[in-house]
């Protein structure tokens, strides 16, 4: 009895043994399984936020590209509008070119654009889009009674809206007057003349305004603003080139009265001049023909003291026949009158026959004269004897104002179609200030020298006229003491 009471202990003692093992294995087993259910659950729960995260990007990169597509069909648009815009340059038109066509394009229905007006104190209305004209009836008085907000919008040069609406203290009586559920208003900013601002708006509750949208609104007022300042331009413009128009056609008008009138005193003048050299002409020739006759001894002999003043009496008519034949000459080159017998020569033999013709005079003086001739100078087409009278008043008037033992260098150049003459000497100089005036008629430098030399004042006059006669060109360079020089041009046969 006692052996079975221990082998029943010794087999629950097993039992108990086993259980307590296999309770262990279990719950090990147990705790595994618990460790692999957190791992599968903390798997679950990061694959759970990266699928919130993808969905999360997946919907702002929608909204992104819906807002890219939004700005790029905004920016076309805004391209269209700008060409609208730039299309007048009338002030008045510029705002009539935005439509709600345009508008809607860039996710608007309304639109306002007010002008402040300096003069009256108050904001007009230039620009409606989209308001029956009962609205703008509300909305004109309540912008001028709340102008500071708007002034302030034009002085910081920045758009606001009703994203932002710390910015704006009557954000909801806005939109109540304007009856708007979102808005953006934008300065417009010309350079010049009155400035102002840009209102748009929708009444969609779906319309989220953005900083996109900002920026295109803001990109518009910049448009209409340089649209005006261009339109203002050119209505300055218009308005002084037909001002000036005026004034060319009024000074035209009054000019065109004092040349007929110039004309009119030319043209007495030649007829005096022309009259009176003519009527001197004939007392002239008796009191040479009587001077010759006595000098010749024709009515018997003429005592010594006689004779030289009848000499005298000769040389000064010979004088004065110069003078009046200068004169009609003068006249008749200013009146058309004179005939020009063009026909091609040299200038050399002209220049030579000159040289032998006052070579008195240049030996007197004991005076340098040479000649400076390239062999490649081209014939002139011009009156000879006119053109020969030029070079004797020219380098007559050379050895006059020359030194003894000066020097005249009488020299040629190809100009183009022309043959250019400059004619140098190295006298006494011209001053600066006479230099303008030496081709006027009876017109003398007021010099000591001048007071000795004389002279009458047509001769350079004389010359001017038959160089432009013959189309060419005539001046002079000088400075007191050293010298001067005499050009001028003439033409080439063709």
């Amino acid at each position: 009895m006692e052996l079975l009471i221990n082998l029943f202990g010794f087999f629950s003692l097993l039992s108990i043994s086993v259980l307590t093992i296999v309770l262990i294995l279990k719950t090990n087993k147990i705790n595994q399984l618990q460790i692999s259910v957190n791992n599968l659950k903390k798997a679950l729960d990061e694959m759970d936020e990266q699928a919130k995260l993808v969905v999360r990007t997946d919907i702002e990169l929608n909204k992104a590209q819906e807002e890219l597509d939004k700005k790029l069909t905004g920016l076309y648009t805004l391209q269209k509008l700008s060409r609208t815009i730039s299309s007048t340059l009338e002030e008045s038109q510029i705002f009539k070119k935005i439509d709600s066509g345009y508008l809607e394009d860039l996710g608007f229905e309304k639109a306002l654009a007010f002008l402040w007006n300096d003069k009256d104190k108050i904001f007009q209305l230039y620009l409606n889009t989209g308001y029956p004209e009962e609205d703008c009836l509300k909305i004109k008085p309540f912008v001028n009674s709340d102008k500071d907000t708007y002034r302030e919008v034009i002085k910081n040069e920045k758009a606001i809206s009703s994203l932002l609406s710390k910015e704006i203290a009557q954000k909801d009586k806005i939109k109540e007057i304007f009856n708007v559920i979102s808005f953006v208003i934008s300065p417009i900013l010309p350079k010049e003349g009155n400035q102002g601002f840009l209102f748009v708006g929708s009444e969609k509750t779906d319309t989220i305004i953005t900083e996109g949208d900002e920026e295109l609104i803001t990109i518009l007022a910049n448009q209409l603003g340089q649209a005006l300042e261009n339109a203002r331009l050119f209505e300055k413009t218009w308005q002084a080139h037909q001002e000036l128009e005026k004034r060319v056609e009024e000074r035209t008008r009054e000019l065109s009265i004092a040349l007929e009138e110039v004309q009119k005193i030319s043209k007495r003048k030649s007829d005096f001049v022309s009259s009176v050299s003519h009527e001197l002409r004939t007392p002239l020739t008796s009191i040479k023909g009587y001077a010759s006759i006595l000098l010749a001894g024709k009515l018997g002999t003429v005592p010594e003291e006689i004779h030289k003043r009848l000499e005298k009496i000769n040389k000064h008519s010979d004088e004065l026949v110069q003078f009046v034949n200068d004169l009609l000459d003068i006249s008749r080159i200013e009146s058309g009158k004179m005939t020009l017998k063009l026909m091609p020569f040299g200038l050399k033999n002209i220049v030579e026959e000159v040289g032998d013709l006052l070579s008195v005079q240049i030996k007197e003086k004991q005076i340098e004269f040479s000649l400076n001739f390239p062999k490649d100078i081209p014939e002139v087409l011009a009156d000879y004897n006119q053109i020969k009278r030029v070079f004797i008043n020219l380098i007559n008037n050379a050895i006059k104002y020359t030194p003894a033992k000066g020097k005249i260098t009488v020299g040629f150049q190809k100009a183009d179609k022309e043959v250019e003459v400059d004619i140098r000497d190295t006298g006494c100089g011209i001053p600066q200030d006479a230099l303008d005036k030496l081709f006027v008629e009876f017109y003398r430098v007021d010099t000591a020298i001048n007071q000795e030399v004389k002279g009458t004042g047509l001769g350079l006059a004389l010359v001017k006229n038959i160089i432009e006669a013959h189309k060419g060109k005539i001046w002079v360079k000088s400075k007191e003491g050293s010298g001067s020089t005499f050009s001028f041009t003439l033409p080439q046969p063709t």
